[in-house]
């Protein structure tokens, strides 16, 4: 099986030149890099040649690379497991600061050869903005819709792009590593009004750091005690 997965990323790479930064094998599943102004080609192609047959998007989703490699809390005695969550200096890379800080990724499924594939295209727009690949996999209108929702990324020729998790009135895109934990806003039901308002948020955001107790007395042994 992981000679079928190397030798699906490395037919890619060669097929696709160019149009690819990159193709590889993670966690037993080829991946390949792609270029904006390549991805409708590619999607297409990867639907429809037979030597690949993804006939199904399976997922879609954004990721936002603004706050990657950073540690959620700085601590002296951090360690990178456990509740500290720190990060080991080994993740980053020499495009770390230049990547750009949006990218969509794609899960695409053949049944024809029972192979999954990984596409991820960075985007390098602001507004983050890449063309839509809803003529190509249905399936790929409401997960467009969700990574607009959650992240705020347009897809361009995306046949009703809404929201689709938060209602209309909603500030902000909740999955974008800025937006404050506690919210922009509330809504709440006024009586008087007789209908649903917005209102400044009234809680306060607290950010507890989990304690590792290194040693419990409760756990030790006593002399004469089995």
């Amino acid at each position: 099986m992981a000679n079928s997965v190397e030798t699906l990323a490395n037919s890619l790479s060669e097929h696709f030149g160019d149009a690819l930064t990159g193709a590889h094998v993670a966690y037993g599943q080829a991946v390949i890099e792609l270029k904006p102004n390549h991805l409708l080609a590619v999607c297409q192609s990867l639907k429809d040649e037979e030597a690949y047959s993804f006939e199904q998007m399976i997922d879609l989703c954004g990721v936002d690379y603004s706050t990657y490699g950073m540690a959620d809390w700085e601590t002296n005695s951090t360690s990178n497991t456990g509740f500290s969550r720190g990060v080991s200096k080994d993740i980053f890379d020499d495009e770390a600061e230049t990547r750009p800080r949006f990218a969509v990724v794609y899960h695409l499924l053949s049944i024809r050869h029972n192979h999954r594939l990984r596409v991820r295209c960075m985007i390098d727009k602001t507004p983050a903005k890449i063309e839509s690949v809803v003529n190509i996999w249905a399936s790929a209108n409401w997960y467009e819709r969700e990574a607009f929702d959650l992240f705020g990324i347009l897809f361009e020729g995306h046949p009703d792009l809404r929201r689709i998790l938060t209602d209309y009135g909603f500030v902000g895109h909740p999955f974008r590593k800025d937006f404050p934990l506690e919210g922009n806003v509330e809504v709440r039901y006024d009586p008087e009004q007789k209908r649903v308002v917005y209102q400044p948020v009234t809680i306060t955001n607290r950010v507890l750091v989990p304690r590792v107790i290194r040693d419990d007395n409760r756990y030790k042994e006593v002399k004469g005690e089995e």
